[in-house]
């Protein structure tokens, strides 16, 4: 395609969008600006996300007709390679992955390598219990990915590019590989780009399923063919990627945006957001929430907002108790904290992280040392083995972990539990290990008192999550009818038919199936 057919096609498209729409669900406000209706997205700024649902994925003209690859055509033809990455600096946009890096200054790093080959990856490898943000951009508006590793491609001197997507995604793979093939018959990809001298190519990479490979390094081995284990930091990738070559890598999320930041300017993508932190930030929103699903808002928005207003509050009206943002690595935030921004630096000062984007919330039915447990589980399955701290420590603080649900902790376990959670996270070689701890370490700042439930005389679990700690009992209510006794696996109940039942607590498994089926209710859990 020559570069001045991008424009011809642009209006023939948007009039064509116009036309086949849903306004039943979008809408067109008074800049022109299509929109999705309805009050779950009324506190939200959908950027990122400002495509999807609006457009068909699989129509190239579709994301043309809503300014698609015009960021493109203006960094070819308008700008320098150095103009694009000042523009980019200047924004302010930060790494959407987990450690907000500045994506200007990794450009730029890049660029001042003199090197003739370089790559620029997307790292799409999403691996976050319930986070679907990278998901939903390749699913329902792939373009604009493409168009930005293109931008970035040509910013910093590279011709090759590799999108690192989990193959448990086939949908957004299919997406992907629909809107490669399209753009490369659009010549927005491939050899002399929209009539111009910078070729540039994709190439998806499927990862198997390995959490670990989400972290840079380990993306790199694995794209090259080896087992996805990080690397001894000696080397920033703009200096030693992949195949010992200058490397950008950039996550869905922080791509997504470069299009609109070119387009716009940087003074435009600062309007959102705070100083720090400008623009906005996709989350999963999940978990005891009545509303969940993908919400996006500006950089700074308080987790009261997000959960009220937009989630509009906890299930069947319980009582929050925590949200935990940043994934399995991420920390736990009590209920009175929920006025703190979401931003960089403040969720970092309370203990906590921005990560990915995940946001689970919790309840007043959950018990936070089993939390914690939980996601070390996680931790625990998916460390690659490299480093001791990360194979053996966390292993070790699950033990610990477990113990506690159990009933087999004390004081002295509390202690070391504390200890090694801090040990673990100052010594282990990547960013995963390094922060795997988190959940231990903030849900023993602001949930102690639960700890300490789990170890007293009593042994209790407050939330009565901890069956260990927990014990079923027959109430005076109890008519006899005998169906608990029937349905106990472990035979722990006796008692006459007519006559009040009773359950001998050293048999009983704690199954649940005597409560659950009890037609009366006479089962009570404590």
């Amino acid at each position: 395609m020559k570069k001045e057919e991008l424009f011809k096609l642009k209006e023939k498209a948007l009039a064509n969008l116009r036309e086949k729409i849903d306004y039943n669900k979008v809408y067109i406000d008074d800049k022109g600006n299509f929109k999705l209706k309805g009050d779950f997205y009324e506190n939200q700024k959908r950027l990122v996300l400002k495509n999807c649902g609006i457009i068909d994925p699989s129509s190239i003209e579709d994301y043309i007709g809503l300014d698609g690859y015009k960021a493109l055509y203006k960094a070819i033809y308008e700008l320098d390679q150095r103009e694009i990455i000042d523009i980019v600096k200047d924004s302010g946009l930060r790494g959407r992955g987990g450690a907000g890096f500045p994506v200007g200054r990794k450009w730029e790093a890049a660029y001042r390598e003199d090197s003739p080959i370089k790559y620029i990856i997307c790292n799409a490898d999403e691996g976050d219990p319930g986070a679907f943000m990278d998901r939903s951009v390749l699913e329902l508006d792939p373009h604009s990915v493409l168009e930005a590793m293109a931008i970035g491609a040509f910013a910093i001197g590279a011709n090759k590019g590799f999108i690192y997507v989990r193959a448990e995604y086939p949908k957004a793979v299919k997406a992907l590989e629909k809107a490669i093939k399209d753009a490369k018959a659009y010549n927005l990809l491939g050899e002399n780009i929209l009539d111009s001298d910078f070729s540039f190519d994709i190439e998806l990479r499927l990862g198997a399923g390995a959490f670990v490979c989400g972290e840079g390094t380990a993306l790199m081995e694995s794209i090259e063919g080896k087992r996805g284990m990080p690397r001894n930091k000696e080397y920033r990738t703009t200096v030693k990627g992949l195949w010992g070559k200058p490397t950008v890598i950039n996550n869905v999320e922080s791509l997504a945006n470069i299009g609109q930041i070119i387009n716009k300017g940087p003074a435009w993508f600062r309007t959102f957001g705070t100083e720090k932190s400008p623009g906005t930030k996709v989350f999963a929103l999940s978990g005891k929430v009545k509303r969940a699903g993908l919400v996006e808002v500006a950089m700074g928005t308080s987790i009261n907002t997000i959960v009220y207003d937009i989630g509009k509050g906890i299930q069947d009206d319980k009582e929050a108790k925590a949200v935990q943002t940043g994934g399995p690595s991420g920390g736990c935030i009590p209920k009175r904290l929920f006025d703190t921004s979401c931003d960089f630096e403040s969720l970092k000062a309370i203990g906590s992280i921005m990560g990915s984007g995940g946001m689970v919330v919790m309840d007043e039915d959950d018990c936070m040392v089993d939390v914690a447990r939980f996601f070390l589980e996680f931790s625990v399955d998916e460390s690659c083995g490299k480093c001791t701290p990360c194979r053996i420590g966390n292993k070790r603080l699950f033990e610990m972990l477990d113990d506690l649900t159990k009933g087999k902790a004390d004081q002295e376990s509390l202690d070391k539990l504390d200890e090694l959670a801090h040990i673990v996270a100052e010594t282990s070689l990547c960013g995963l290990g390094k922060s795997s701890p988190n959940p231990i370490i903030s849900t023993m700042k602001y949930f102690y008192d639960e700890y300490e439930t789990h170890i007293g005389k009593t042994k209790t679990c407050p939330a009565k999550r901890c069956l260990s700690l927990l014990n079923y009992d027959i109430g005076e209510a109890c008519i006899g009818c005998g169906k608990c006794k029937r349905l106990c696996p472990a035979q722990a109940i006796s008692g006459e038919v007519r006559n009040k039942h009773e359950i001998n607590q050293d048999k009983c498994i704690k199954c649940g199936q005597c409560k659950e089926n009890c037609p009366i209710d006479a089962i009570c859990l404590g």
